[in-house]
Formats: C-alpha cells, sequence, structure tokens
C-alpha cells in the first residue's frame, strides 16, 4: 500500500471514530435527558412541594393556590363529624371546622327544597382536593353530596406554613 492510501485509511478511520464518539456522547445525554424528564414528572407532586417551600422561605410570601378549603355539607353533626375524624386520620387536611345548622334551599329533581344542614370547612393542599373528594363520595349518605373548592389566595404565612407541616407531601 502506498503512503498516500494509508493516510487516506488513516484519515477515514479517525473521522469514522470521531462520528462514533459523536453518536455515542449523544445518545448518552439524549438518554440522561429522558431520564431526568420521567424522573421529573413522576415526582412532580413533591417537587412541587419542595418548590413552594423554598419559594416561601426565600421570598417570605405565599404561593398563591397552594391551598385550599373544600365545603361539605352533610344532613346531621354525626356524619359530619365521622367523615371529618376520618379526613383528620388520613392526613388530608390540617383542620375541620363543623358549623351548627344551616338552612340549605337547593333544586332537586325540578322542585325547591329547603333543609337543615351541617356544613363543614375542610382547610387542607390543594394537591390532597381529590382524595377528599373520593373519600367524601365513598361514604357520604347524599346521592350527590355537595363538595366545593375554593383556592387560598392569600393568608397569615405563619398558619400556611402549619397547614403544610401537618399535612404531609403527597
Amino acid at each position: 500500500m502506498t503512503f498516500a492510501a494509508t493516510n487516506r485509511m488513516e484519515l477515514v478511520f479517525h473521522r469514522c471514530h470521531k462520528e462514533a464518539v459523536f453518536h455515542s456522547f449523544f445518545r448518552s445525554v439524549l438518554l440522561m435527558s429522558c431520564l431526568l424528564l420521567v424522573l421529573s414528572v413522576s415526582m412532580y407532586p413533591g417537587l412541587w412541594s419542595i418548590g413552594v417551600q423554598l419559594h416561601s422561605a426565600i421570598t417570605g410570601s405565599y404561593v398563591p393556590g397552594h391551598h385550599s378549603v373544600l365545603l361539605i355539607n352533610s344532613p346531621n353533626e354525626q356524619i359530619a363529624k365521622d367523615i371529618g375524624r376520618t379526613i383528620m386520620e388520613r392526613r388530608l387536611a390540617a383542620s375541620i371546622n363543623i358549623l351548627s345548622r344551616t338552612s340549605t334551599m337547593y333544586y332537586w329533581k325540578g322542585e325547591i327544597q329547603d333543609a337543615s344542614e351541617i356544613l363543614m370547612l375542610v382547610k387542607t393542599k390543594t394537591s390532597r382536593i381529590q382524595q377528599v373528594v373520593d373519600y367524601v363520595r365513598s361514604v357520604h349518605p347524599y346521592a350527590n353530596p355537595e363538595v366545593l373548592s375554593f383556592p387560598v389566595e392569600d393568608g397569615s404565612l405563619a398558619y400556611m406554613k402549619w397547614m403544610d407541616e401537618a399535612i404531609p407531601d403527597d
């Protein structure tokens, strides 16, 4: 083989080697990026909670919507206490207020109904709402129980911190 042919072969070999190394590196970076993306998505609730706590600690302000208040009506005080106690035992809420009888008017099967009910105010993390709703629907005596949530836009930072401590992360 001549010197020129040998040089040409070495150049081709080096070019192929560089391309192989580049493609191998590119695949590794792509694989790591995909892995990081999957881990981020799967850990989103936990990462969100940590991010909210860091934001509050650094800026001294509250992230609107991190907490919510749910309204739940019950036909009597004992049912409200039973539902509330289980929500608390499951650590789905930081606090529940059970308000005395309220007068309620609503449409049911095309008729206006009047009733006395017990109103519960459930203070929780927004990320826990679906768990509370699922539980209430599974045990509530009404066919269509009232469970309404309202995001907390602002409030006492000390109280919000206490709520975070009272309700474990997802």
